[in-house]
């Protein structure tokens, strides 16, 4: 697993760097200590994983997903709690509070561990097999067929489902529920969004070689540039 460590302190890269070398499937391709140099070492050697400090000199660690033309895994490691809601608004696996331990850094890179093996894993019974999802809301109950599902949003600790004119919220995380549909119906627009490619309305060009995707119900995506270029190879344009 490659990763990449953003940190504005040496010393704490250094206790992050100690940490890692007790992994050995796990190989540190790069450290930057702000966002400018932290966006160009992430979108050149294209870490699986990115360990991220909050505060960073010229800016903050959100500011580097956001710059980012490759998206990466994201472990948060800062000594402030009250960034945490965000971080996981924003897809994150985990957040460490400094000073880290051993013992979660292991626990989280454990948890990226088993995403990817089910990731790469055939699970027919979980895609094509199974053609419904039940999701229950307060007193409501849907059972939604996944061909109906047009669009899936992040919702703070939550993903919303968009479906025949409704809506959800499911208490699973983006990259859960992606990898519980079939990539070849299901795209990942960008960090925040899942869209179902059956209900594109129109695509068109969109400022640094991203795509706007509208859909059929109007709703209006935005495509990351790397996104965009997967998107056109999966359509091709």
């Amino acid at each position: 697993m490659n990763i990449v460590i953003v940190d504005d302190s040496r010393l704490a890269r250094k206790e992050l760097c100690g940490l890692i070398a007790e992994h050995t499937d796990c190989t540190i391709t790069g450290e930057a200590s702000d966002v400018q140099s932290a966006v160009a070492l992430i979108n050149e050697v294209q870490p699986e994983l990115l360990l991220l400090d909050i505060n960073l000199p010229d800016g903050n660690g959100f500011d580097v997903l956001v710059r980012c033309d490759h998206t990466p895994k994201v472990i948060f490691t800062t000594a402030y709690e009250q960034h945490a809601l965000r971080a996981f608004e924003v897809n994150a696996l985990d957040y460490l509070l400094k000073p880290v331990t051993q013992e979660r850094l292991s626990a989280a890179l454990e948890k990226l561990t088993q995403q990817i093996q089910s990731a790469t894993q055939p699970t027919p019974s979980n895609k094509a097999a199974s053609e419904h999802v039940f999701i229950r809301e307060g007193e409501q109950c849907h059972f939604v067929k996944f061909r109906d599902i047009n669009r899936i949003s992040v919702e703070g600790n939550y993903v919303r489902v968009f479906f025949n004119a409704q809506s959800a919220l499911l208490p699973r995380s983006l990259n859960y529920v992606e990898s519980r549909l079939d990539n070849k119906v299901f795209f990942r627009a960008n960090r925040q969004e899942m869209i179902n490619l059956n209900f594109i309305a129109r695509i068109e060009p969109w400022v640094g070689d991203g795509l706007l995707i509208v859909m059929q119900d109007k709703t209006e995506v935005i495509s990351s540039r790397r996104q965009a270029r997967e998107l056109k190879l999966r359509m091709e344009f």
